[in-house]
């Protein structure tokens, strides 16, 4: 059994697990301390759906040491901890719907969590029907709440991922900023979207410094210039990655790099990791 840290809130809360992951190491000329490289599934759906088994494989052989789950792609929780292990990664978290967190449904998402090998679950999508009003926002971060002491009562942290909604005005405030206040970082998380973000008009380094420690995950995805800020591979864009790790100080645990519909998948995987890389080399 190794051991992982996966930190989804403040600066010291931590849940230990296993990993093969190496802690993040400070390097180069302006020591941004990076975290070991990892990448979100869902830019690779059509190649998992394929063959989940050798993309894992062929992740790790191109140097990925962790991955974060998006759907299990009809595989049960064992077999997708078992392609794992086997690729030579770890696999810290999953995206979740938020149904699947409910009172009736949370026992079982935990325990598929923890035989697939997670230590954290994370909900990536709201429907618009519940975060129309200030108040249902102020309503979710109690949910959130509720959420994250179940979780931790059973050994998993809860995060939430953003897209763009958050951070547009609504009655006068920016939803993400009742997050920030209403959500216990004790027990919940942040995952920040980086693309998502700046496509909001945000800066992410301006977050990352004004809130130190809420967010241990990011999404490592880019942005082209404005107007348009289309998706792009990392390093084709804009966003000034080693800023933002820069700014976290290293309390950013997770990076998983990320595009929606890359054109090639695997050009996508390959071109981002190198981009990755050069921010500590």
């Amino acid at each position: 059994m190794r051991r992982r840290d996966f930190l989804l809130a403040g600066t010291t809360a931590a849940i230990a697990g296993r990993a093969h992951a190496r802690s993040p190491v400070a390097r180069g000329p302006g020591l941004v301390t990076l975290p070991p490289p990892g990448i979100q599934l869902y830019s690779l759906r059509g190649e998992m759906r394929r063959d989940l088994e050798g993309t894992l494989r062929r992740l790790g052989t191109l140097g990925y040491r962790e991955v974060e789950f998006a759907g299990y792609f009809e595989r049960t929780p064992r077999q997708v901890r078992d392609a794992v292990r086997a690729a030579g990664l770890a696999a810290p978290a999953a995206h979740v719907p938020l149904e699947s967190l409910g009172d009736g449904t949370l026992a079982a998402a935990a325990d598929s969590a923890l035989e697939a090998g997670h230590v954290g679950l994370i909900v990536a999508w709201l429907p618009e029907a519940l975060r129309d009003t200030l108040d249902r926002w102020r309503a979710m971060a109690d949910r959130f709440n509720a959420i994250g002491r179940a979780l931790g009562e059973r050994g998993l942290r809860f995060a939430y991922h953003n897209h763009d909604f958050e951070f547009a005005p609504l009655e006068g405030r920016v939803p993400y900023e009742i997050l920030l206040e209403r959500a216990d970082p004790a027990v919940v998380g942040l995952e920040l979207d980086l693309y998502w973000a700046t496509k909001a008009g945000h800066d992410p380094v301006a977050l990352v410094r004004a809130h130190p420690g809420r967010f241990p995950l990011v999404h490592v995805k880019d942005a082209s210039p404005p107007p348009e800020r289309r998706q792009v591979d990392v390093g084709a864009g804009t966003i000034d990655f080693g800023a933002v790790f820069a700014a976290a100080g290293g309390r950013i645990i997770h990076a998983f790099i990320e595009h929606d519909q890359p054109a090639d998948p695997w050009a996508f995987a390959t071109a981002s990791l190198t981009a990755y890389r050069k921010l500590g080399a």
